[in-house]
């Protein structure tokens, strides 16, 4: 068993990997393994590893079919919380209001993938797997804004305060 927490960066990253891995490292076993099988379960039902497979080989048509997007609506959110879950228990003090970031990953990521099917940049049309995860920078850069913004006013806040 290991002995101390992994990196913030190494939680974040074997998350990245696997949802669940991150937490593995962390100690927290349950959450883990609920992670995990949150993640294979809707990996499985949403036939997303096909999608991947199909997108890769651009293939984007046969991605949008294969896919059922009742089930992987529910994986930017499941992803992005385990990552945020992942980084949060890792050794080191988190920074104010760094959920901001995760959050609105996910929902921009989800946004990607409602549009997915018929949104195309430049007359190329992404899929459910490729548009969304050109929507994640956006999540992250607002989430980023928003959260720089809160701490700027909470500093000034405190600084009155004084």
């Amino acid at each position: 068993m290991r002995k101390k927490k992994p990196t913030k960066h190494e939680a974040l990253l074997w998350t990245i990997a696997l949802p669940g891995f991150g937490q593995f490292l962390n100690g927290k076993i349950i959450k883990g393994i609920l992670f995990s099988v949150s993640e294979v379960v809707i990996n499985v039902l949403s036939r997303f590893n096909l999608a991947i497979l199909y997108s890769f080989n651009w293939k984007i048509q046969e991605a949008i079919e294969v896919i059922d997007y009742q089930w992987l609506m529910f994986y930017p959110c499941l992803y992005m919380y385990s990552l945020w879950d992942a980084y949060s228990d890792a050794e080191g003090d988190s920074p104010p209001h760094f959920y901001l970031p995760f959050v609105f990953g996910a929902y921009f990521v989800t946004i990607g993938l409602m549009y997915s099917e018929r949104v195309t940049i430049f007359g190329i049309l992404f899929g459910p797997v490729f548009l969304p995860i050109l929507f994640l920078p956006i999540g992250l850069f607002i989430g980023t804004i928003i959260r720089r913004i809160l701490v700027y006013y909470q500093q000034k806040e405190a600084q009155t305060t004084e």
